[in-house]
C-alpha cells in the first residue's frame, strides 16, 4: 500500500486498487474495480505467494478463506501484452545509471525467463524517468528495480525490488557492468561503471530441479550459476544466461533452454 502511493505520488502509474481488510471492504472493492481482479497480501508476496485471481464472484469465497486475517490489497487485473523490468543504480552523489529495459517471461507466478535488451526508445525514456523520480525521492544508494507492465503501450508500475534482482541477473555476462558490481560500487563511493548491454541476452532460471551441469555446458555459449540450494518445486536454484549477436538467435536459443531446462 505505501508503495502504490509512493508510485502515485511521483506520477507512476498504477493499476487502479483498493484497500481490503474486511469481506465487507472485498464486496465493495469488487463492486467498484470489477473483474477480473487480484487479491494480494500487502506484505511478504513474491513470486506468486500471497495472490489470489478472482475472476468469477464464486472466486471471492475461496481466496477470502485463504488470505483472510492479513492486510490485503484488491487490484483491477491488468490485462498486459508484456512484463518489463528496469533496473538503475544510484550514486551517494545521486548520478543515476539505467540499463536496457528486460522483458520477462513468467511460470506458475515464478520468473522463468528474461530477455535483454528490450528495444522500445519510449518505454526506456518513460522507465528511467519514473526511476529518477523514485530513486531521488529515496535518497537511493546502489541498484533498485522496477517491474512494470505493459498495457496498451503504456506502463503500469507492479512492484520495486530496493536490490540487485532476478530480473537483472542477465547483466553479470551481458553488460559491461553487473548489476552487483554496480551497487557495490554506489554504496562505496566508487564511480559507477557502463550499464551498455554486451549483446543479445537470454536468462532462463533452474527451478524445482537442477539439472546436470554437463547437460547444460555441452550448449556453447552457456554460463552456468548454481546456488548450491537444495531441490524443492518452485524454488529457485540457480540460472544459466547466454549471450548472442542478434534478437533472433538469442530468442531460438532461449526457447531451446526454456524447453529442455523449466517443467512445464
Amino acid at each position: 500500500l505505501l508503495e502504490k502511493r509512493l508510485f502515485q505520488r511521483l506520477g507512476i502509474p498504477v493499476a487502479p486498487y483498493a484497500t481490503v481488510d474486511t469481506r465487507g471492504d472485498l464486496e465493495r472493492a469488487i463492486a467498484a474495480l470489477g473483474r477480473p481482479g487480484i487479491l494480494k497480501t500487502r506484505r511478504l508476496g513474491y513470486d506468486g505467494k500471497g495472490q489470489a485471481l478472482l475472476r468469477r464472484a464464486s472466486d471471492a469465497d475461496a481466496a477470502w478463506a485463504t488470505l483472510q486475517g492479513r492486510p490485503l490489497l484488491y487490484e483491477r487485473f491488468v490485462n498486459f501484452s508484456r512484463e518489463v523490468s528496469l533496473i538503475a543504480a544510484r550514486d551517494r552523489a545521486g548520478t543515476i545509471r539505467h540499463y536496457p529495459l528486460a522483458e520477462n517471461e513468467h511460470s506458475a507466478g515464478i520468473l522463468a525467463v528474461t530477455r535483454a535488451p528490450y528495444v522500445n526508445a519510449g518505454l526506456q525514456r518513460r522507465a528511467e524517468r519514473n526511476q529518477r523520480r523514485l530513486m531521488h525521492a529515496l535518497g537511493y544508494v546502489g541498484v533498485l528495480c522496477v517491474e512494470y507492465f505493459v498495457e496498451r503501450g503504456r506502463l503500469v508500475a507492479n512492484e520495486m525490488a530496493p536490490r540487485v534482482h532476478n530480473s537483472g541477473h542477465w547483466t553479470i555476462e551481458g553488460a559491461e557492468t553487473s548489476q552487483f558490481e554496480n551497487h557495490v560500487r554506489a554504496i562505496a563511493g566508487l564511480p559507477l561503471g557502463a550499464t551498455t548491454a554486451r549483446g543479445h541476452v537470454a536468462m532462463v532460471n533452474l527451478i524445482g530441479r537442477m539439472p546436470r551441469a554437463r547437460d547444460c555446458l555441452a550448449l556453447p555459449g552457456i554460463h552456468w550459476h548454481d546456488y548450491g540450494k537444495s531441490e524443492r518445486p518452485g524454488r529457485k536454484l540457480g540460472h544459466v544466461t547466454l549471450v548472442t549477436s542478434s534478437r533472433v538467435a538469442r530468442d531460438r536459443a532461449a526457447r531451446q533452454l526454456r524447453r529442455r531446462l523449466i517443467p512445464q
